[in-house]
This record gives structure tokens, sequence and C-alpha cells, in this order.
């Protein structure tokens, strides 16, 4: 039993170290790079077309639309 949470335990860090977030020069407060995505529509969006015009927000969801 003790080998079996020494192993879950191992795993579990070697996934924490895997999934560290990208480092960037961005900060607090910095304007947003411009982007292109895709709407639920179908079209193609820029960030760019909202500036000084709108809020944006940003909403990501992993796990939507995968069944899990």
């Amino acid at each position: 039993m003790r080998t079996l949470t020494l192993a879950v335990l191992s795993t579990a860090a070697l996934l924490a170290q895997a999934q560290a977030p990208p480092k960037t020069h961005l900060k607090v407060g910095d304007m947003a790079p411009d982007f292109e995505l895709l709407s639920t529509q179908g079209k193609k969006v820029k960030l760019s077309e909202f500036r000084g015009q709108k809020n944006v927000v940003l909403a990501f969801f992993p796990a939507a639309f995968t069944g899990g």
C-alpha cells in the first residue's frame, strides 16, 4: 500500500511540473496582444476590432464539448 501511495504521489508531482504555465513578458495591466479566433458562428474575429469600443471578456472552458 505504501508503494502505491508513493507511486501516486510521484505521478502527481510529475504532472504538476508538466503543466506549468508558459512564461510571458506580459504583466497585469498590459494591453493584450492582438489575436484572431473563430466566433461561435464560425466567423473570424480579431481582438483589435473591439479595441476602444467594447470591453472584451474571454472565457475558456477546457472540458467544453469534449464529452468529459
